[in-house]
């Protein structure tokens, strides 16, 4: 599932270098973080997030075809 994430953003973002996606588990669910440089932040979100919760959406369907549960958050660059 990580490298999902880390190829739909990679695709999308002018600089795929700084696309970081960390993974991290809970007891029933996966957790993914996705950072992407500060200026590709518009093309990860997209108008009114409709990118990020299509992206959340592929999430979803490739975690339910394993059997899991995944979540993704789209963190601020600082």
């Amino acid at each position: 599932m990580k490298e999902l994430i880390e190829y739909i953003a990679c695709s999308l973002v002018d600089n795929p270098l700084q696309v970081n996606v960390t993974q991290s588990r809970d007891s029933s669910k996966t957790q993914l973080e996705l950072r992407v440089a500060k200026e590709d932040m518009g093309r990860i979100i997209g108008k009114s997030g409709r990118v990020a919760n299509a992206i959340r959406v592929l999430l979803r369907v490739a975690a339910a075809r394993e059997g899991k549960q995944a979540a993704l958050d789209v963190v601020e660059p600082r």
